[in-house]
C-alpha cells in the first residue's frame, strides 16, 4: 500500500453524496498535488467481486471526466472503524466523506460521523453537496475555550494559503452556553478565548493571511448554533472545528455542538480536524 502514502481518501458506497465526496477530492488533488484512493467497506459475506466492479466504475468515470484516476480499495469490516483503520494505514492527507443529513443512508450524520472520524488521525472534511465552486474563499474559524485550537490554526493557514481565502475567527461570547448550564463572565474561560484568539491572530499575521475577527453575539443559544447563522450570513466555504477525544456514549451530549455543525443545514463542508502533536499530514506544522 505505499502507494497510497498521504493520499486523499474517499469512502465510497457509491451514492449521490459519495459522488459529491470524490468531486471535492478532485478539487484537493489538484492543488495539494496528492492521489485519491476510494475506499468501499462491504460487511462479512457481501460479493467482494461485484463491490470491486461497482469501484473501479466509479474511478473510471473520475478519470474520464477529470483525467485522474483515483485508486481503490475494497475492504470488509465495519464502516465505524474500517475508515479509520485505512485512513491510519495510508497515512492519509485528509479524509473526506459525504454525509446524507439527519434522515439519511444508515443515519451516517451528526454522531454518527463523529465515531467515524476520532478513528483517524487525519482530519476529516465532511461534505454535504456538490462542491459549488473550486475556490475556498470564505473560512470559519471557531474560537473557544478549548486547548486545541492551534492545532486548527495550521490547517486554516495551510487552506487559506492555498486558496487565498479570508479566515474568519469567531469568537465565543463571555457567556458561555455549555450542555444547558449558562455561566457569565467565567475568567478561566475568558482567559483561554482571550490566548486563543491572541495566538491565532498572531499565526496568520506571521503568515501573511488575511482573517477578520468577529465576536459572536451574546444570547442563549449555543455556540454551534451562533457559529452556523454567522457562516450562512458570510456565505462561508468552510468551517473549521475539533473533534470530541473519545466517543462513547456520555460524548452523545458532549460531541452535541460538533454534530450540529457536521448537519448544518446550509450544507457548508467542514473541515473536523482530530487533535494531534505537532503535525499536520505530511506539511510542516512549525511557523508563526
Amino acid at each position: 500500500m505505499d502507494s497510497h502514502k498521504h493520499t486523499i481518501l474517499v469512502p465510497t458506497d457509491f451514492t449521490v453524496i459519495a459522488d459529491y465526496a470524490a468531486e471535492h477530492a478532485v478539487k484537493f488533488s489538484k492543488l495539494l498535488k496528492k492521489d485519491i484512493t476510494l475506499l468501499h467497506i462491504i460487511k462479512k459475506d457481501m460479493d467482494f467481486q461485484e463491490a470491486e466492479k461497482q469501484i473501479v466504475a466509479q474511478a473510471d468515470a473520475l478519470f474520464q471526466k477529470h483525467g485522474i484516476r483515483p485508486q481503490t480499495i475494497v475492504r470488509e469490516g465495519s464502516i465505524f472503524s474500517a475508515i479509520g483503520e485505512v485512513a491510519n494505514e495510508l497515512n492519509a492527507e485528509v479524509v473526506i466523506m459525504g454525509t446524507h443529513g439527519r434522515k439519511g443512508f444508515q443515519k451516517f450524520t451528526g454522531m454518527w460521523a463523529l465515531k467515524v472520524i476520532v478513528k483517524a488521525k487525519a482530519p476529516f472534511l465532511v461534505v454535504h453537496d456538490y462542491p459549488q465552486s473550486n475556490l475556498i474563499e470564505r473560512i470559519v474559524f471557531t474560537i473557544d475555550f478549548k486547548k486545541e485550537n492551534m492545532e486548527k490554526i495550521r490547517w486554516a493557514t495551510l487552506i487559506a494559503d492555498l486558496f487565498k481565502s479570508k479566515v474568519y475567527l469567531f469568537k465565543s461570547t463571555s457567556k458561555v452556553n455549555f450542555l444547558g448550564f449558562i455561566r457569565f463572565n467565567d475568567k478561566g474561560f475568558l482567559r483561554n478565548i482571550f490566548s486563543n484568539t491572541k495566538n491565532a491572530e498572531k499565526y496568520l499575521r506571521n503568515n501573511n493571511i488575511s482573517y477578520e475577527i468577529v465576536q459572536a453575539p451574546s444570547s442563549n443559544r449555543n455556540f454551534a448554533e451562533e457559529t452556523i447563522d454567522f457562516s450562512k450570513r458570510i456565505n462561508a466555504d468552510l468551517i473549521l472545528i475539533t473533534t470530541t477525544k473519545s466517543i462513547d456514549i456520555s460524548d452523545y451530549i458532549l460531541g452535541a455542538s460538533e454534530q450540529l455543525i457536521i448537519d448544518n443545514e446550509a450544507k457548508i463542508p467542514v473541515l473536523c480536524i482530530n487533535p494531534r502533536p505537532t503535525r499536520v499530514g505530511s506539511f510542516s506544522a512549525s511557523g508563526g
